[in-house]
């Protein structure tokens, strides 16, 4: 029998909208070494890290934008994907109870507030992927703010604009042009997740997935881990700095992803991510949860 997992995924909403992942903060620590001491830059991260102690300590949500909660489940063969949409939308309401969450499902054509954080069926955003039978279900969660959203962005290749062919190098001129027109508008330093490829579609679900990796790992890519770090280091030259002050801390870590296309598209996707880098995961097997 399925089990009702509504308080465990009430306890993955909690945990990814109060705790900041221990490789997002190192970050932000380490950025602080890399300013200017008594900078704004150095203010600004020093108030952000604050607010993450403070959170965790007090299991409040890191921001007042608690954001979209978008899922990613990976789920047994056999288990109902009925059943588990209602317990992740239960879930979801309970947390919006409790202030975990703040009501942000709004609804486009009336402009009316659900007060639950549900809607139709794409809110909360629910991605399934079916398993072999015997493997864990795994739920990934990613918080993520309207004013990092609102700076995402998705380019056509060749772009005249910017000189960016249907290349890497095209590539890395787009991914830093979308870096520059943020400026602090995304809440820097932000982490970018980007896709190369695919549809308009898939390449902005891509951009989103690709954001669950740690910002310590490498691509097994050796060609897109040299460019991730290239435009890492090159987003960081930019001067926009934490929160747009200015400042040598504009980007975390940079993730990508390329998909196959059709011969007429090249589309890159850039999903820009806030500092308050909301991800969390949980894994149930036999009956018992664990939370990373």
């Amino acid at each position: 029998m399925q089990p009702d997992l509504t308080n465990e995924i009430l306890e993955l909403v909690r945990f990814t909208s109060t705790s900041l992942p221990p490789d997002v903060e190192k970050r932000l620590r380490a950025s602080l070494e890399a300013e200017e001491p008594g900078s704004a830059a150095v203010g600004a991260l020093e108030t952000l890290i604050k607010n993450v102690e403070m959170a965790r300590e007090k299991s409040t949500p890191i921001c007042q934008d608690t954001g979209t909660p978008i899922f990613y489940v990976s789920y047994p063969e056999g288990w109902s994907t009925r059943k588990l949409v209602k317990q992740i939308q239960d879930a979801v309401i309970q947390a919006t109870k409790k202030s975990y969450l703040r009501p942000n499902s709004v609804n486009a054509i009336t402009g009316v507030n659900t007060g639950d954080n549900t809607g139709d069926d794409h809110y909360p955003t629910i991605h399934l992927d079916e398993v072999d039978e015997g493997q864990p279900l795994v739920i990934e969660l990613i918080l993520k703010g309207g004013g990092c959203e609102n700076v995402g962005a998705q380019y056509k290749l060749p772009d005249n604009r910017l000189g960016a062919g249907r290349d890497l190098e095209g590539v890395r001129k787009v991914v830093l042009d979308a870096v520059y027109q943020a400026q602090g508008k995304g809440c820097a330093p932000g982490a970018l997740g980007v896709a190369i490829g695919g549809d308009r579609g898939s390449s902005y679900l891509a951009s989103k997935e690709v954001l669950f990796r740690s910002l310590d790992d490498s691509n097994p890519d050796p060609v897109l881990a040299e460019l991730e770090e290239q435009i890492t280091k090159e987003a960081n030259q930019l001067g926009i700095g934490p929160m747009g002050f200015g400042g040598k801390t504009t980007v975390l870590g940079t993730k990508i992803k390329g998909l196959h296309r059709l011969p007429a598209c090249y589309f890159v996707s850039v999903s820009y991510m806030c500092w308050a880098f909301r991800r969390r995961k949980m894994t149930y097997r036999d009956g018992e949860s664990r939370y990373e």
